[in-house]
């Protein structure tokens, strides 16, 4: 009787202990998981307090100039143009001209072309077509897909907005007329252009 008693006892020991092993072993994981996330949360903090100087550097540059004075020197758009190689092209050279590219430059109080955030809508027109047919296509570019379309070569710089007019012209034999209406973000004003594209 005693034996069997001891050996009940010995076995619950075991159970025990292994239990206590269980335990710990998930106490370290857990400890070491914490650590983990508080040597990231660290790391944040560090990023955070870099960030909030560059911030406050930055406040106190800015409270140093006039705001009337930062306002005038921005470039202001004064008017938009659409360059002479807005047109139609043959994009997979199989004889069809179904791409619309139009170049498009905003231009400041100087004349210079300059990169300014905006929308732009672009209409296509066939005015030898009657009122309700004479819109051929339109097309809405906002302002975070305008800036990925900066285009610049050694001769011009520009925005080349490209449209598939595949399914809205079926020949190009009259000329078309492409309008551009450019919102200019920083001003709120708007800007109208158009231009007579020939086949």
């Amino acid at each position: 009787m005693k034996t069997a008693a001891r050996i009940f006892l010995a076995g619950c020991m075991l159970v025990f202990f292994a239990g206590c092993e269980d335990a710990h072993k998930a106490a370290r994981e857990k400890g070491d998981i914490l650590a983990g996330e508080k040597k990231e949360l660290q790391y944040q903090l560090e990023q955070c307090n870099t960030e909030n100087d560059i911030l406050k550097k930055q406040v106190e540059v800015l409270a140093g100039i006039k705001q009337d004075v930062r306002f005038e020197n921005l470039y202001h758009i004064q008017s938009v143009k659409l360059t002479k190689h807005t047109g139609f092209y043959d994009k997979n050279k199989d004889g069809k001209k179904e791409s619309l590219i139009v170049y498009l430059q905003p231009m400041d109080e100087q004349g210079d072309i300059v990169k300014a955030t905006g929308a732009a809508d672009v209409e296509l027109w066939d005015l030898n077509k009657k009122d309700g047919e004479a819109m051929l296509g339109k097309w809405r570019v906002e302002p975070n897909e305008l800036k990925t379309l900066w285009f610049t070569t050694f001769l011009a710089i520009n925005y080349r907005l490209t449209f598939d007019v595949a399914d809205k012209v079926e020949e190009l034999k009259e000329p078309l007329t492409v309008k551009v209406i450019f919102t200019d973000y920083l001003t709120g004003k708007v800007f109208n252009e158009q231009a007579v594209v020939k086949p």
